[in-house]
Order: C-alpha cells, then sequence, then structure tokens
C-alpha cells in the first residue's frame, strides 16, 4: 500500500518545480562563479585532472569536516532519524547517531593509513588493485558501485517522496529533476566544488535546524516549552506505547528495539562508509598532515544533527499525533512510516506552509550536497579504476578530464532510474535503509584489512567478501522464514532478518579473510606497489617542490600543458623506475604520530558514544524525569552549536589568506593595477 501524502500537501506543485529546479541552478551558477574565481586568483586549476578529482590533495581540515557532515546527511540522516523515534522514541535519534559516527572515526585511522601506503592514489581500489590485480580489483570496484547506487537512489527515494508530499509534485519527475543541478555543478568544479558546495548547504542545513528547535522549544503554542513536550509525551506512551521500552515510554533509553536498529545501523553503515568511495575521496584530498583532525572533527560535529533533528521533529511527531491539526489524523500508518513522513509531519503540524517550504529547502540540500559527493566519488571509480586500469593506461590527462564528467552525467541518470524503480517495485526508503548492509558489508573487513594488514592475500580477499554476502543472505531469509513464516517485502523488511543479514554479512566477511589469510599468509608484500600508484602526481609533486614559489607562480604554460608535460616526464621516470617512492622520514614520523593519535582518539570516542552513555542508561531501566530530559535536550542544542562551529566557521578562518587574496585580486581587476592571472595565490593557498 502506498503512503497517503494528501495530508501534509500544503504547498503548490509550483514551488516544489522551482525549488527543485531553481535551487539547483542556482548552486550551478554560484559554482561557475566561484571556479572563475579559483581559477584566476588561486593555484588550483580545475581544467587538471588532480584537481578535479583529488582538489590537489590540499583541502584543509574545516572544510573536510563540513564534507563529510555534509556527504553523511542523507534524506535519510532527517527523515530516518525522526522516523525512528517516532516508533521507539526519544533513544532512537541517539541510537542512530552513535551507530553511523563511528564508522567516521575509524576513517579517521584510515585516512593516515592511506597517506603512508598510497599517498597518490585517487581512489581506495587502485590499492586493492595494486595488491591482488585484476580479479579482485574488478570484484571489489562492484562492491564499491553497488554502495553508491544504493546510497544514491536512498537519497533521491527520500527526496523525492517528501516534495511529493509537501507539492504534490509527480514523485517520478522529482527522481529526474533533483540531480540535474547538481550534476551541472559538479562538472563544472570538480570535487573542490563539491566541497564548497558542501559549505554552503551544511550552513543552511544548521540554521534551519536552528529555526526548527528555537521555534518547538520556545515559540510552538502546540509544544509548551519542555514542559509541555514532557508531558505530551508522558500522555503518547499512555495512549500508544511502545513495545519493548520501559514501561512503554517514549522518554528511555532502555528499548529493544531501538538497541537493534544501532546494532544494524552500525553495520551497514561501515558498508556505506568503508566502501564508499566518497569518504576515501575526502582522505585523500584532505592533507595528510591534518587528516585525522578532520575526519575526528567531521563525526563530532556529524553526531549533532541526527541527535538534534530527532529530538525536535521525531519526538514532535509523537507529541502531536492525536492532535487535529496533524496532517495524518490518528497517527502515521506503516506506510507512512516506511515512507520517513514523521518528520515532515511534524514540521506542517507545528509550522504550517512556511515551516514545509523550510524543510523542502532543508531536505533539498540534504539530497543535494550529499548527490554530489557520490556522483564525483562514483566518477572517479568508472575513470581511474574501470576506464584507466582496465581499457587505457595511458590514458591522457585531458582524456581523464572528459570521462570524468561524462561519468558524472551518466550517474545522474542511472540513479534517477533506479530510485524510480524501487518506487515503482514497492520497496520503501525504510526496507532499503535496513537491508541495504545485509548486500555489501561483507566486503568491509577485507577492504579494511588490505588497507592495515599487509599479510592479506588475494584469496582471503575475495573469499571473504563473497563468503559475506553469501552468509548474510542466507541469515536474512532464514530469519524472515522462520520467525514470520512467509518471505515478502514486509516480513524481510523487518528488524529481525535485518538484523540477522547485516551481523552475518559483516562479521563472516572479516572472519572468513582472517582465517584465510592466517592459513596461508602473504609474508613478501611491503607495500612498495601501493606506493608507486600514480607516478604522474608524484612527479608533479617532486617538481613542484624543487621550483621557487614565483617560477611555479607565474608559468606561461596553462595547466593543462603543464599536466601534459609532468605526465610525459613521470610516465619516462616511472619506467626507468628511479623515482623515490618512500615517504620522506620526517613526514613518516609524522604520520605515524598521527596514527596513534588517531586510533586512541577513535576507540576513545567509540567507547563513549556506544557503550559509556547509553549502556548504563539502558540497563538501568532509567525513564528520564522532567529535568533530565531538559538537560538532555539542551546538551543537544549545545553540541549543534558546537558543531555549527566547527563547519561554519572554522573552514571560513581556515580560508581567511585565501580569501584575502581573491578580495585583492579582484580589486586590482576592478580598480586597475592589472593582477596577473595566478600570481597572487601564493603556492598553500586553499580557496
Amino acid at each position: 500500500m502506498s503512503p497517503s501524502t494528501t495530508g501534509a500537501e500544503v504547498l503548490t506543485q509550483g514551488i516544489g518545480y522551482g525549488v527543485v529546479l531553481g535551487i539547483g541552478f542556482v548552486f550551478a551558477v554560484i559554482m561557475m562563479g566561484l571556479s572563475t574565481l579559483q581559477n584566476r586568483y588561486t593555484s588550483y586549476k580545475i581544467s587538471t585532472s588532480e584537481e578535479f578529482n583529488t582538489a590537489s590533495r590540499s583541502v584543509k581540515p574545516g572544510l573536510i569536516a563540513s564534507g563529510i557532515v555534509s556527504a553523511w546527511t542523507w534524506a535519510a540522516t532527517l527523515l530516518q532519524s525522526s522516523t525512528v523515534t517516532y516508533e521507539y522514541g526519544l533513544c532512537a535519534g541517539y541510537y542512530y547517531a552513535a551507530g553511523a559516527t563511528i564508522q567516521i572515526f575509524i576513517m579517521a585511522i584510515l585516512a593516515v593509513r592511506v597517506k603512508q601506503i598510497a599517498p597518490y592514489c585517487h581512489t581506495f581500489l587502485e590499492i586493492v588493485h595494486a595488491r591482488y590485480g585484476n580479479t579482485a580489483h574488478f570484484m571489489f570496484a562492484t562492491f564499491g558501485l553497488v554502495v553508491n547506487l544504493i546510497v544514491s537512489s536512498m537519497l533521491l527515494l527520500g527526496g523525492s517522496a517528501v516534495v511529493n508530499a509537501f507539492t504534490g509534485m509527480n514523485i517520478y519527475a522529482a527522481n529526474f529533476l533533483i540531480p540535474l543541478g547538481v550534476c551541472i555543478y559538479v562538472i563544472l568544479g570538480g570535487l573542490r566544488a563539491t566541497f564548497l558546495c558542501d559549505y554552503s548547504h551544511t550552513l543552511i542545513l544548521m540554521i534551519l535546524i536552528f529555526y526548527f528547535f528555537f521555534w518547538t522549544y520556545t515559540k510552538a503554542d502546540l509544544i509548551g516549552g519542555f514542559e509541555g513536550m514532557y508531558n505530551l509525551l508522558q500522555q503518547a506512551s499512555i495512549e500508544r506505547p511502545v513495545a519493548g521500552n520501559q514501561d512503554g515510554s517514549y522518554l528511555t533509553l532502555k528499548s529493544n528495539y531501538g538497541l537493534t536498529f544501532m546494532i544494524i545501523q552500525i553495520t551497514g553503515g561501515f558498508g556505506t562508509v568503508m566502501l564508499d568511495q566518497g569518504y576515501w575521496q575526502r582522505a585523500i584530498a584532505s592533507e595528510a598532515k591534518t587528516a585525522v583532525r578532520a575526519y575526528l572533527m567531521g563525526g563530532i560535529a556529524w553526531f549533532a544533527v541526527p541527535l538534534t533533528f530527532s529530538s525536535i521533529m521525531g519526538l514532535a511527531a509523537v507529541a502531536l499525533a492525536n492532535n487535529p491539526s496533524f496532517p495524518y489524523p490518528g497517527g502515521l500508518t506503516a506506510a507512512e512510516i516506511n515512507a520517513g513522513l514523521a518528520a515532515p509531519a511534524g514540521v506542517v503540524t507545528l509550522l504550517g506552509s512556511g515551516g514545509a517550504a523550510a524543510m523542502l529547502i532543508l531536505l533539498f540540500m540534504a539530497v543535494t550536497s550529499a548527490a554530489s559527493s557520490e556522483m564525483i566519488a562514483t566518477s572517479s571509480i568508472l575513470t581511474f579504476d574501470l576506464y584507466q586500469i582496465h581499457f587505457k593506461p595511458d590514458a591522457s590527462p585531458e582524456s581523464l578530464m572528459r570521462v570524468s564528467h561524462i561519468m558524472v552525467a551518466v550517474w545522474a541518470l542511472v540513479m534517477s532510474c533506479v530510485a524510480s524503480l524501487w518506487i515503482g517495485i514497492g520497496v520503501s526508503l525504510n526496507w532499503l535503509f535496513l537491508f541495504s548492509g545485509t548486500l555489501f558489508t561483507g566486503a568491509v573487513g577485507p577492504v579494511i584489512f588490505s588497507v592495515v594488514w599487509r599479510q592479506q592475500t588475494k584469496e582471503a580477499a575475495i573469499s571473504g567478501a563473497l563468503g559475506g554476502v553469501v552468509v548474510g543472505i542466507i541469515a536474512w531469509l532464514t530469519v524472515a522464514k522462520t520467525y514470520y513464516g512467509e518471505l515478502t517485502i514486509a516480513t524481510t523488511g523487518l528488524m529481525y532478518p535485518n538484523l540477522a543479514g547485516n551481523l552475518g554479512a559483516c562479521c563472516s566477511g572479516a572472519i572468513i579473510s582472517a582465517i584465510v589469510t592466517l592459513i596461508k599468509p602473504d609474508n613478501e608484500f611491503d607495500w612498495s606497489a601501493t606506493k608507486r600508484i600514480n607516478p604522474r602526481a608524484r612527479e608533479m609533486d617532486r617538481k613542484q617542490a624543487t621550483l621557487p614559489d614565483s617560477v611555479s607562480a607565474s608559468g606561461s604554460d596553462s595547466p593543462v600543458e603543464k599536466e601534459k608535460q609532468e605526465s610525459a616526464t613521470a610516465d619516462v621516470a616511472s619506467a626507468k623506475d628511479d623515482i623515490t617512492i618512500d615517504v620522506p622520514a620526517e613526514e613518516y614520523a609524522e604520520l605515524q604520530r598521527s596514527l596513534k593519535v588517531a586510533t586512541w582518539a577513535s576507540l576513545t570516542l567509540t567507547f563513549i558514544v556506544l557503550f559509556l552513555i547509553p549502556i548504563p542508561m539502558f540497563l538501568s531501566h532509567y525513564v528520564f524525569s522532567l529535568n533530565f530530559f531538559r538537560g538532555w535536550i539542551i546538551i543537544c542544542v549545545i553540541w549543534l552549536f558546537a558543531a555549527a562551529g566547527i563547519t561554519s566557521i572554522l573552514p571560513l578562518w581556515e580560508s581567511r589568506a585565501a580569501i584575502k587574496d581573491i578580495f585583492l585580486g579582484m580589486t586590482r581587476d576592478i580598480f586597475g593595477g592589472g593582477a596577473r592571472k595566478g600570481a597572487i595565490a601564493s603556492s598553500n593557498t586553499d580557496a
């Protein structure tokens, strides 16, 4: 049964089309302007393939953190966190955030490892290819593309459902029009463009969440402040008690289904981070000395987004479900819950058409920012891991750029088609969200081992990934059949089958790979093959480092010509094997220190968010008092302020020199002085 959306349809179709097309093209125009400024006033030129796909490996930690928050804030982040809060109570927002943050912390460790073992790679799959050859590479590339496909289509599923619910816009039209503007600005600006748009998207995201918070808890008469919300949730616990929660309460962390959901979120989240090139791309694009800081800050900042948003709109939907103003009389049906309509219902009840417009913009920002990350990530895989490695190893920089642009456009079309397919066959956002990990998390263990364990063999990597998929699917179907007696979309989308599938796939993949490796380890591998990845970029860096800044900034050749010349030089040098592949001693020592910091910080933060905070409260069966509830919500919003500082203020501070250079260059161009193109920027400027 399809969800009814007429209750929340408070905006016209014209507004729907205006938001989807208008905002997308506005960002495309802004991107054109930013790209022009970058080309003219900085040393980074988007006409080179290295800048387009890796942002010249020079992005500072604040912008990386902002990009992580943006890329990990899907439509599902806002919709699903509120949906599970509507189903299981306040605990679910925390469990959602905790279950999907630890992967970013772990990526801090892997980011340093990438800088150590493959400092010039474009994708994590290039490391797999260097270690294990074509067969393993093709298989893991398939896993990577499957992850990107499911994530991309989930973005559109959530976004198009909300656009349709608020405006009545055709849901299939939304699926195809939402990626259009994103595709244009990604092609125009490359990876750095996605970072800059990520920043603007995250800024708008933060502003709108603050708006929803202060309206809900300080202005909304239907809520009545902290005490009013608390009383409404207490009443909801009596009228609609939550199965598996202490006393049926919405105000407790003792929730059996909530904890089960967190486990699914952890295992599935490992797949959607560790196998998504978008997160590796940020490690590759970051400066080596700041990669750890970027990922730790990104994880801490992102945690506040689902935690706070679900505590606003998820709880508002619970509290107001029986209110006459609620757009779905009597509360949400199962189909409406699966479509992710809890947050939209809460917004419409509290703020009417104005709130719906704000929510529409918020969801559009979330969808497009994450979609831009998926497009550039998938383009990198298709360009460097399929086209260059398997079809044209000697591809020129111009052909790589051309293929990258084509692949961005191709992926925009593919993700739209697949999202429409899910809708057509009746697969909901909730079903896909819970199931997806079963399909690909078997490859997580082998991929992590490929980066951190030199003894892992090709046979171990392949058998672990494929074995994990087989075990996961068997566990998923077996539990669904055993518990519910039949295999349908409804039964396979329930909690316990997906818990079995996700856990089975994730754990068995790592276990199988470890066992096969221990039986016959590879004792010869020494990482030299991965350090030789991309000799072109290594030679470009080496030549750049030997030139004075003034010479490198004022060269007469175009960026593309320089890249061609340096590419040819790199190919000759690589053939003669005279390029030093070892990381300089000082830099390696710094990376080793960073690795230790990343490991301890990641493990400590993981212990805090997964065990220290929730487990004592779960085991004590504590139900929140009014004062505890008030303190919980206040801590959430303080955390959101800290996240806003990391993602919105820090990037501006870090880029103050670049902003100053661009401003001075524009001033000279406007008022005279003839600022030469590229001569203003220093070699370390980061726009």
